[in-house]
């Protein structure tokens, strides 16, 4: 392989890159517990932008109940993120010749 077009590869891997980064940043996935009752809306970069919860949780003195499910519908959200990503990723990196097991971005 010549070095012309293994930089020509990287200078698109990296326009590839931050065109992801820019479409992850706009994504907006909600994560969910107690089968729906809390739910937490989180941004590309993971951040959460709202946060739902069901009236019918205040109703009592079990406030560990909500905070378990708060912390629940975060990871939901997040794990949903890491998938979302990761599957851009593959999309984006399909065809290139990467070590096995390498993960982007470095």
């Amino acid at each position: 392989m010549d070095i012309g077009k293994i930089m020509k590869q990287a200078g698109e891997m990296q326009a590839k890159m931050q065109e992801m980064q820019e479409k992850l940043a706009e994504l907006e996935i909600t994560g969910e517990a107690g089968a729906g009752m809390v739910k937490i809306v989180m941004n590309g970069k993971g951040y959460a932008k709202a946060v739902a919860i069901d009236p019918q949780l205040f109703n009592g003195d079990d406030r560990e109940v909500l905070e378990d499910l708060i912390a629940a519908a975060v990871n939901d959200a997040k794990a949903k993120l890491d998938t979302q990503s990761q599957e851009q990723m593959k999309e984006m990196t399909a065809g290139l010749p990467l070590p096995p097991g390498m993960k982007l971005p470095f």
